[in-house]
């Protein structure tokens, strides 16, 4: 076996890694950029070693570097993750002419369904069923508007080479035809360095199924089971589970041959996925087959019982298969959900920042985190704004479900926006509570998904505020103890007055709702908390780390009440509040806002576009310019009617978050 290997990756899988080495008794070195000179899989490693800047054109995409440490620090093999250089069949080339094991599939295998017009091609050769399409390579614009129109719409415009929902659009109607068209290919070629694309038949109520194949040099292929990936937001996976809901032993063994077969076609070892499109009436068409290990592959460990970065490197050691088809079986059912730094109510913006605040579920038999990222740790946005992949585990879909719900409600996240509680609702509708799945799940679920949040509940008030005088009265002790007369009577904090106890009251305001509470201390330590005219006992137990036990009357609650600056991150019930404390003790300063009459960035990017032009008059909604951030293109649209003035950056300058891009009146 290997006795040194090189991670070619970052984030959650450079850790997942590095930890299954760990296992097997193999040195790990990490590679970092300026960016991730801290980050996690770096501290988590034997060795690091710098390979350049924050972008990764210049650090983790460089096939010279990445070998060029390989070979410095004595690793045997590069393991490439997922992303990045793990479908370059030019990288897997110069290892291997570098005297490096490449772990992953031959260079012939990528190459063979890195297009995934070419990869269709290869398929309908092997009898594989294909979605119906244009896979040509032609690609004039006229053409291919053409072909969609004879293929009739809806239509889906897919990068050829890509993956991840990158360069990928749902076009209705012929006349949105050519703007998405040349959205796609701007995008294809900035995340992939190749614009190329095909157009496919859209299905509608599809499920996205995919097939974990693993083969290995001496010919032996076998496929462990199914994931269902169809919850979907902009192509993108959010949901995955495995086995596949309603998936039948006749169906699951069709679709796993068809895999084995799309594999053996094109001369395939190690790990891989054979991705299918099913509509409703049993059919399943082809889709693409991804060369390197999924994003969702927890999900069939934990059917299986199985490590697949282990059978990566044994088979990349030249080892056969640990195991046969019939030696497979599949145990209970899983689900994942992708934890990401992003704003599902504005469209799933990118979100940057410093985790201040981490706190994720417990692990256990039942529950797993995978992550790249720790408390104090920064989301940049130089990469995939992913925190963490959290997996739960049981004997049946119900229960893994009830897992998941309790797992979601105990993540607690400060420092960026998040996905958390949007996960919660998803996981909770009554579609995915009774897999009624397809890729438009959310579409469909919108009004609850994206519902204004309702206002916070009796309890965040209380709990905001027990927080508040118990973190006080702690202060105050820990001054007392370090005063000369620590033992004087005059240091009891019991909030006992000559003619009465002491009161200290507090606001907390929530957009535009907002409460007064005023806190009476007890003999016994507690405290009697008046809200809104009521007055409720109450005490609290801290645990450490923001966490606390309220007891409120005669109910026990878990919470969390994190400080950051004015702002009290209430986490209880499940749900995330950001109060606002104002302490009528305080020095109150004055607030004003200026409403501007430009756009603003929403993230740190860069101007790939400019699609109106100055002086133009235009209608609400109509489109603006593109930002590029985080490897996806954002479009700025008019707020309302108007005109633009003039852009204050050009096309390919790079922007900061908060910058006015437009002048607009």
């Amino acid at each position: 076996m290997f006795t040194k290997i090189l991670i070619a990756n970052r984030g959650e899988i450079a850790c997942r890694v590095i930890k299954t080495a760990r296992k097997m008794g193999i040195a790990t070195v990490a590679v970092y950029s300026d960016a991730d000179a801290n980050a996690r899989h770096v501290r988590l490693a034997d060795e690091a070693v710098h390979i350049g800047p924050a972008a990764a054109r210049e650090s983790y995409l460089v096939g010279g570097k990445i070998i060029a440490a390989a070979k410095a620090t004595g690793a045997q093999a590069v393991h490439p993750g997922y992303g990045f250089l793990s479908e370059n069949d030019a990288f897997a080339e110069s290892c291997a002419a570098e005297g490096v094991v490449f772990i992953g599939p031959p260079a012939s295998a990528i190459r063979a369904m890195g297009s995934k017009s070419a990869a269709k091609t290869l398929m309908q050769k092997a009898g594989v069923p294909l979605t119906p399409g244009y896979h040509g390579e032609a690609q004039d614009p006229e053409l291919l508007a053409k072909e969609a129109a004879k293929i009739g719409y809806p239509v889906l415009i897919k990068a050829s080479a890509g993956g991840g929902g990158k360069g990928m659009r749902r076009v209705d109607a012929a006349a949105d035809f050519a703007a998405a068209l040349l959205s796609c290919k701007r995008e294809a070629a900035n995340a992939f360095g190749d614009d190329r694309v095909l157009i496919e038949q859209y299905v509608l109520k599809p499920r996205h199924i995919e097939i974990q194949v693993f083969a290995d040099s001496f010919g032996e292929c076998v496929y462990l089971f199914e994931r269902d990936c169809s919850v979907q937001r902009r192509h993108q996976k959010v949901l995955e589970e495995a086995p596949a809901p309603g998936m039948t032993g006749e169906r699951r063994a069709a679709m796993g041959r068809a895999a084995v077969e799309a594999a053996k076609a094109v001369g395939y070892v190690g790990a891989g996925t054979v991705e299918f499109i099913a509509p409703p009436d049993g059919r399943f068409y082809f889709m693409e087959m991804n060369t390197r290990l999924q994003v969702e592959h927890p999900v069939t460990e934990m059917i299986t019982g199985l490590d697949l970065v282990e059978w990566q490197l044994r088979v990349a050691f030249g080892e056969r298969l640990p195991k046969r088809q019939g030696e497979l079986a599949l145990s209970g059912h899983a689900i994942e959900a992708r934890i990401y730094a992003e704003d599902p109510q504005r469209g799933f913006l990118p979100s940057t920042g410093r985790l201040a605040y981490l706190v994720p579920p417990l692990e256990s038999a039942h529950v797993r985190v995978d992550t790249g990222v720790e408390e104090g740790d920064a989301i940049t946005p130089f990469y995939d704004p992913m925190i963490a992949k959290l997996i739960v585990h049981d004997d049946d879909r119900a229960s893994a479900l009830a897992r998941m719900r309790d797992a979601l409600a105990s993540y607690r996240i400060v420092g960026v926006a998040n996905n958390v509680e949007f996960l919660g609702r998803l996981v909770a509708t009554p579609s995915f509570a009774n897999a009624d799945l397809d890729t438009a799940l959310i579409e469909r679920e919108h009004e609850a998904l994206f519902a204004a949040p309702a206002k916070a509940g009796g309890d965040v008030w209380l709990v905001a505020a027990l927080a508040e005088v118990e973190r006080d009265r702690k202060a105050a002790r820990d001054a007392a103890s370090r005063a000369p007369d620590a033992g004087s009577p005059w240091r009891t904090l019991d909030g006992w007055r000559l003619n009465g106890r002491a009161a200290r009251r507090m606001i907390f305001r929530l957009g535009d709702d907002s409460h007064e509470v005023d806190a009476l201390a007890g003999t016994e330590g507690g405290w009697t908390l008046f809200v809104d005219g009521a007055a409720h006992a109450a005490s609290a137990h801290a645990h450490g780390h923001g966490l606390l036990t309220a007891t409120l009357g005669e109910r026990r609650i878990a919470a969390s009440v994190v400080v950051s600056g004015d702002r009290r991150h209430v986490f209880v019930g499940g749900r995330a509040h950001a109060l606002q404390f104002i302490d009528p003790l305080g020095v109150v300063g004055g607030e004003h806002e200026e409403e501007g009459s430009g756009l603003v960035s929403p993230m740190p990017g860069k101007v790939i576009a400019l699609i109106a032009a100055p002086g133009a008059a235009v209608e609400k909604g109509a489109p603006l310019l593109v930002l590029e951030a985080m490897k996806m293109e954002h479009t700025i649209s008019a707020p309302r009617a108007g005109t633009v003035k003039r852009f204050r950056f050009a096309a390919g300058d790079q922007v900061a978050e908060g910058v006015e891009l437009v002048e607009f009146e």
